[in-house]
């Protein structure tokens, strides 16, 4: 049966339907001292059992501060290593270890150590959206909440390498006037936002503000009242008097966003070419409550990372923390 899961990535063992799933999940974590930290992209009912929910940022944050004993990362694979390199001596779990990344598989570890070396000249901050053996190879890591105010803590004529986001280099290139050279990657949700059909909607809500989030491309970023991480659209809905807003970015945010602005409408873009009403990520919904339920049982798919990848990447993303700390981010 193990063999068997392992080819599969994750625990694939029925779940009693008469169980009462969310109890039994809060059951594990507390005899087994866990803590659940969830993606504002993962589904609905992951993100009402979490203990936190938040972006890159936020959940890098966490793990770097629990005492539990195992951290169950219901998100994708860059972010249970992520969680493992700041915390070595913690267990750290996720749901199904097929979770990927599209924008991360979009910067192979090797390619990019050979476009580094290529500039040798070259500052490198990667966005945390990457593999740890990228992380390793890069002088700080970002996110979307703090890559311009990371970007802009360098002098002005530092030479940089961005990667792999092309669309979110771009974007902070052009609010800050720099000229960092781009890796060329992408996410294959945030890609798929169409103008076209967001000019659509707002025919339908003229008085909509439009929150884009910076890994789409730059027609629809041009759309936006708001340019922001997750985090930051979801601030930005709580603050403002808009009634209606329509949001270029993972649907999942909408989670959170009705629970915070109950009496406000949240208006999915949805992607060109399709008849869908949103745009999922379907890497983010690999992690099930049934998952959950088995990973924490069973312990397993755990996240492990090579100890001397892990030392070389600790340095960047400790940066990264420690700037933001500094910056109040």
């Amino acid at each position: 049966m193990k063999e068997e899961w392992l080819k599969k990535g994750f625990v694939d063992e029925p779940v009693d339907k008469a169980l009462d799933l969310k109890a039994e999940i809060d059951r594990l974590r507390k005899e087994k001292n866990a803590v659940i930290l969830g993606h504002f992209y993962q589904s609905d009912e992951i993100q009402e059992i979490a203990d936190f929910i938040g972006d890159s940022l936020a959940l890098a944050q966490w793990a770097a501060k629990t005492d539990a004993d195992i951290i169950v990362m219901c998100g994708v694979h860059f972010m249970g290593e992520t969680a493992k390199i700041l915390c070595p001596d913690k267990k750290v779990l996720i749901p199904d270890l097929n979770a990927g990344c599209s924008l991360a598989d979009s910067c192979p570890a090797d390619k990019f150590a050979e476009f580094v070396k290529a500039h040798p000249d070259h500052t490198v901050i990667s966005y945390v959206n990457t593999s740890a053996a990228v992380k390793a190879v890069t002088d700080v890591v970002v996110t979307s909440t703090n890559a311009k105010q990371i970007v802009e803590s360098f002098p002005e004529d530092e030479k940089i390498i961005f990667g792999p986001d092309k669309n979110l280099g771009n974007y902070i290139n052009s609010i800050t006037g720099r000229n960092m050279l781009l890796w060329d990657g992408a996410c294959h949700v945030h890609e798929k936002f169409s103008v076209e059909k967001i000019i659509e909607l707002k025919k339908q809500y003229p008085d909509a503000a439009v929150l884009v989030h910076p890994e789409c491309k730059g027609a629809v970023a041009k759309l936006a009242d708001k340019v922001a991480s997750t985090a930051g659209l979801l601030k930005y809905a709580m603050a403002s008097d808009k009634k209606d807003f329509i949001v270029a970015t993972e649907s999942g945010i909408l989670y959170e966003m009705r629970k915070k602005c109950p009496e406000k409408n949240f208006i999915p873009a949805p992607p060109e070419d399709s008849t869908c009403a949103c745009n999922e990520c379907n890497f983010m919904r690999l992690n099930t409550l049934e998952k959950l339920y088995n990973t924490l049982k069973y312990e397993w798919p755990e996240v492990n990372v090579d100890p001397e990848v892990a030392e070389k990447a600790i340095r960047p993303i400790q940066k990264m923390l420690d700037i933001s700390a500094k910056l109040n981010l």
